[in-house]
């Protein structure tokens, strides 16, 4: 009985072939790589916590990483995070690929953007054909062989275009042509060659190693057996066969690292049985057994698997950040300080380009204006940004104004309440994150903050939005704000109240006393809706919130509606409390009695 198939085992040599994770794309595709050299020192493997499974930095080989001791050596090099897993690869016909990979899912590599499937560069062409093409002091190498596939297919591995113009022209003519149409006036424009841009200059004392294609986080390099060495390994079919060379395009499936160094008679029965199941179907179907290389860049490896090896051994790892637009916000606790710029080169690394600037608060907020005291640890100087919230845009400097994009939820479940038959009154308002988003639905609103810098940016994101005219700008105190609001004919009209000043804004409730003292008793009123946001760190936050209102109103029946918004620190409360200003408080006499 004729042999259907055969499996050979490919050993280490010095030969090393570059492979990159591609998609499937035309078996005519070729590709050069650049070869990397770098010195590696093995970590030990006598880890604390050894990692079971899945890449880590601390598994592996990898250069020498010198953790800073001090802010003279607090710099971050790109190149200490190469690591290099070495493993076993199956390499098959590329027809058959999709269907192998389905099958043994389980026993390949599966780890985190690392595609199991490697496309092995140069598998397009005849042995011969690429012995002659490979060799050669002219033409040879890997740039002979792109150079040769140009030529027969007008194209390159990588390249989505036809390169050579006169090839695209002359099929584009023959198309046409069976369809009658002789003259194309756009081939001339087509065939041109594009202009070459000038390429700049790269800075001779940092040096970059080039990675190509898509995922350019992590390469393969597969170590090639001579042509004297290896043999016949496993019985997969049961009978003695012979070996023959590849035709036709091939790819590797990666195995999974428990599988790095194993022959096939080491393999699990469940690949050996896939693979003879395959190699039965076909007399010229070959699978080779290869040891290769696998390295992943600095690109590949999260924000906080970095942390983890650069902050020491204790520190707790910042694992978030607030986003404002292009800028990172941190909140580095004391322990983190020494180490910083570092943090934030990483955070910026691991989020472009979204984020183009990261800043660290350096102090609490003590000043009237709410404003912050940040300090820019990488990036770009400029804290002028601009924030997408519910669809509105909102310009925002950081240097001068608050912004907390962490509030945007509750901002959502306050508009959520709200009617067309609406009016709001936003006594502290900011850059106007509720007011605007509001006055896409309500009726009009009237928005005033303390901060004039605060107030030109309301005033330009109304304008940005086009809803300057269902807005009315205010600058002055909120408590001066809500007497002067009450004061005037608008009233009756306000059904909504937002006071978010969690410090100290149930301290301006006192304001709403005595708004209708001037009025008849017996009067029909509008009484707003008020909703006053908190701080507390009691007990029973619910309860003490609820006990700053009636004191700040001086009335003891008053039914509130409270909810947590959010826990701002360990212990610490942001509470949110609704209720409609009771009639006693709006009618109370405020006159002093002597």
């Amino acid at each position: 009985m004729k042999t259907a198939g055969s499996i050979f085992l490919r050993t280490h040599f010095p030969t090393p072939t570059k492979l990159l994770f591609l998609p499937l794309t035309n078996p005519k595709h070729s590709l050069s790589l650049i070869p990397i050299s770098i010195s590696f020192t093995r970590f030990s493997s006598t880890s604390p916590n050894p990692i079971l499974y899945g890449p880590s930095l601390h598994k592996g080989t990898a250069p020498m990483l010198q953790r800073p001791q001090n802010d003279a050596l607090l710099t971050l090099r790109e190149d200490a995070f190469t690591r290099v897993f070495h493993l076993s690869a199956l390499r098959v016909p590329s027809a058959h690929c999709s269907a192998l990979e389905t099958r043994l899912r389980g026993h390949l590599l599966n780890w985190p953007r690392v595609r199991n499937i490697a496309r092995v560069p140069g598998d397009d062409l005849d042995p011969d054909l690429a012995s002659l093409v490979t060799s050669g002091e002219s033409g040879g190498g890997e740039e002979g062989h792109v150079s040769l596939q140009r030529r027969i297919y007008g194209q390159a591995e990588g390249d989505s275009d036809i390169l050579s113009p006169v090839l695209y022209r002359e099929k584009l003519a023959r198309r046409f042509n069976t369809h009658g149409f002789m003259k194309f006036r756009n081939l001339a424009k087509i065939s041109r060659p594009p202009k070459r841009k000038k390429k700049k200059k790269e800075d001779e004392e940092v040096k970059v190693e080039r990675r190509t294609g898509k995922n350019d986080f992590a390469t393969v390099e597969v170590v090639e057996e001579d042509d004297n060495g290896g043999g016949i390994l496993g019985n997969l079919v049961e009978e003695e066969f012979g070996r023959e060379k590849w035709r036709g395009s091939t790819r590797l499936l990666l195995l999974d690292e428990r599988y790095a160094g194993c022959g096939v008679q080491d393999l699990p029965e469940a690949i050996k049985a896939v693979l003879k199941e395959y190699a039965e179907k076909s007399a010229n179907l070959t699978f080779e057994l290869v040891r290769c290389k696998l390295t992943l860049f600095y690109d590949y490896w999260q924000m906080n698997e970095i942390l983890e090896v650069l902050l020491p051994d204790g520190v707790v790892v910042p694992s978030a950040f607030e986003t404002v637009g292009h800028i990172a916000h941190l909140n580095l606790r004391e322990e983190h300080l020494p180490y910083k710029t570092l943090i934030a080169k990483v955070v910026l690394d691991k989020n472009k380009p979204k984020i183009q600037t990261v800043v660290n608060k350096i102090d609490s907020i003590h000043n009237e204006y709410r404003t912050m005291q940040l300090e820019v640890l990488a990036g770009n100087h400029s804290l002028v940004t601009t924030v997408v919230e519910n669809g509105i845009r909102f310009q925002v400097d950081l240097a001068t104004v608050y912004w907390s994009s962490r509030l945007a939820t509750e901002r959502q479940r306050l508009l959520s309440g709200f009617t067309r038959k609406d009016v709001v009154c936003d006594v502290f308002s900011g850059v106007g994150p509720l007011a605007i988003s509001a006055a896409k639905i309500v009726k009009h609103v009237f928005a005033n903050d303390l901060n004039p810098f605060a107030v030109e940016y309301l005033e330009r994101n109304s304008v940005l939005n086009k809803l300057e005219r269902k807005i009315e700008v205010f600058n002055m105190d909120g408590r001066r704000f809500i007497k002067a609001m009450y004061a005037s004919d608008k009233a009756q009209s306000i059904t909504q109240v937002v006071m978010n000043l969690p410090n100290e804004a149930a301290e301006f409730l006192d304001a709403f006393r005595g708004i209708y003292k001037d009025r008849p008793k017996d009067m029909e009123c509008n009484l707003p809706t008020i909703h006053v946001y908190g701080f507390s760190k009691a007990q029973d936050p619910e309860f003490d919130f609820h006990e700053r209102i009636r004191i700040a109103l001086l009335e003891v029946a008053v039914n509130v509606e409270m909810r947590r918004v959010r826990l701002v620190a360990p212990g610490k409360w942001m509470l949110c409390a609704s209720f409609v200003l009771p009639r006693s408080v709006a009618f109370a006499n405020t006159a002093i009695v002597t």
